[in-house]
């Protein structure tokens, strides 16, 4: 017998939990499922995770949470260039979106608009992240306006509240419509607005 490891179990529960939400949304994902991948047995289950619902905050805050601080605020994090950083990574991500990746969507967008309005819990983790990468960017923001990479007259809260809505709404135009051709054009949309909040050669107001 292989010796137990809770920590190990639980992750399993948490990444398999993560595949069936991401693929069927969190009230048609199914438990038994979850057990059946994992190989755990239900009351190992309800030993890390009291009901189904403290599963999918878990999961929110624990793989979703995580996968924005990999994906985003590291980066953002470590560069006074943001604009550089989202051009490139935007490209980046489109490049790497397969039939599946835009069949599924985005995993926090599909649980805002699927939970959101039916279960506080969710709607406070989620706007938790939301919130910390609206932070992040705004941080990145500035730190440009002080390296004269950023227009300095730009409102850095709300352009990032905006650009993380506009990339969301992206990648929910694009599961709609399954066509990534839809997508390449909202991207190069996303792409204009970066460029404008770039400052002017001899118009930005500390180079005067």
């Amino acid at each position: 017998m292989r010796p137990r490891n809770p920590e190990q179990t639980r992750r399993r529960l948490l990444e398999k939990a993560f595949e069936e939400i991401h693929r069927d949304g969190f009230q048609a994902a199914s438990l038994d499922a979850i057990l059946e991948g994992t190989g755990v047995s239900k009351g190992a289950l309800y030993h890390h995770f009291p009901s189904k619902r403290e599963l999918g905050y878990a999961v929110v805050e624990e793989v979703l949470g995580e996968h924005v601080r990999q994906a985003w605020l590291e980066g953002l994090r470590g560069t006074d260039d943001p604009i550089g950083f989202w051009q490139t990574h935007i490209l980046e991500t489109a490049n790497e979106a397969t039939l599946e990746s835009i069949k599924l969507g985005c995993p926090i967008n599909n649980l805002a608009q699927e939970m959101a309005a039916v279960d506080e819990g969710f709607r406070t983790r989620l706007e938790r992240i939301y919130g910390e990468w609206r932070g992040a960017i705004a941080d990145s923001l500035r730190r440009g306006q002080a390296s004269r990479r950023v227009r300095s007259d730009l409102d850095v809260d709300a352009a990032a509240a905006f650009l993380v809505a506009a990339w969301e709404g992206c990648a929910g135009a694009v599961k709609n419509s399954q066509d990534m051709q839809l997508g390449w054009t909202l991207i190069r949309g996303l792409q204009d607005y970066l460029e404008l909040m770039r400052p002017e050669r001899g118009t930005d107001r500390r180079t005067t």
